[in-house]
């Protein structure tokens, strides 16, 4: 009977040709990965201020960790981005984006005063940044040269940032 029921629901549509009113499927959009131009959203901080992305991409290079209070890896690479903020910090802009899953704002304030993380600290509560970098995990990484062009990605508690953050100093 169910085999009936499914054989009258289907539609049959020549080869090649969509079923009417539907689209045909097209290739998804890359995510943007090195060698891409970083992509330009505006993101809510703490407080629910707007901060536009542009003001900094595209115009001096740029760190970016997606992280949340939560994550054992961001807390693993903390150490790096503090080493990376002590030598690049007056050179570099480095943005905190708080995926905010499962990460209130108290939550993540208390996290902030105890850890101090050396980064602007932004609250992803729409999702944007995260959807426009295609963000596959917390501690997920962005490096971005002044001309806005990604050139370096990467997540885990142990990357390698020094050798693309003097790349984007030195050039």
């Amino acid at each position: 009977m169910a085999a009936g029921m499914l054989a009258a629901s289907m539609t049959l549509v020549s080869p090649g040709a969509a079923p009417l009113g539907v689209a045909p499927l097209a290739a998804q959009e890359a995510a943007p990965g090195v060698g891409a131009k970083a992509p330009v959203v505006t993101v809510n901080d703490l407080e629910g201020e707007p901060v536009d992305l542009g003001a900094f991409i595209g115009r001096k290079p740029v760190l970016i960790e997606f992280w949340a209070s939560w994550c054992g890896s961001c807390h693993q690479l903390l150490p790096a981005i503090r080493a990376a903020h002590g030598r690049y910090g007056d050179r570099v802009e480095f943005l905190g984006i708080n995926i905010t899953v499962n990460d209130p704002p108290e939550r993540v304030r208390r996290y902030l005063a105890e850890h101090a993380p050396p980064f602007r600290v932004l609250y992803d509560d729409q999702g944007a940044s995260v959807r426009a970098f295609d963000v596959p995990a917390t501690s997920y990484v962005v490096i971005i040269d002044r001309t806005g062009t990604i050139v370096y990605t990467g997540s885990g508690g142990s990357q390698r940032l020094e050798p693309a953050l003097r790349r984007v100093v030195e050039h």
